[in-house]
């Protein structure tokens, strides 16, 4: 190369786009299993995370004629990144409500559970009031002689 244009294409060994071709891989495989492939958010999310990639090895190809360049394509490399990390972001959203729901129904389980243990339920609380209601009738109720194997003659 001439002095006039320095080294460029380094970008393969930089952490940052190891890492974002990663991303893009584990993107690809998160939509096919988890979004609609005819749904918009699919192609965004992949778009996203090549987007990421792309202008990573873009900008460190035109960096020896134009850091100028090279600084914005590596920013929309990491804007891409930002738009993707916003519907993981969602995606994870979801799975923390069904963890801290789930957390809360186990919660709750075991106070029934517990309550259930002390209390009974709703069958023994009728069988409970039932039975005190008979031994209440049955103390304030006169004697029947029939009852008691006595006859009205």
């Amino acid at each position: 190369m001439s002095e006039l244009i320095a080294p460029h294409c380094g970008y393969k060994n930089l952490k940052c786009f190891q890492i974002a071709r990663s991303v893009y891989d584990l993107t690809v495989r998160f939509v096919e299993l988890y979004v609609d492939r005819k749904s918009r958010t699919c192609d965004q999310m992949v778009q996203a995370a090549r987007s990421g990639v792309q202008n990573i090895a873009e900008g460190s190809l035109a960096s020896g004629t134009s850091k100028k360049t090279e600084l914005k394509l590596t920013n929309v490399a990491r804007a891409s990144l930002e738009e993707l990390k916003l519907d993981y972001i969602t995606a994870n959203a979801g799975l923390i409500l069904i963890e801290v729901s789930s957390t809360l129904l186990d919660k709750l389980i075991l106070k029934m559970a517990q309550d259930f243990t002390d209390k009974g339920g709703f069958t023994e609380k009728l069988y409970r009031v039932r039975s005190q209601k008979r031994a209440e009738n049955s103390r304030r109720s006169p004697a029947d002689p029939e009852k008691e194997g006595g006859s009205f003659e």
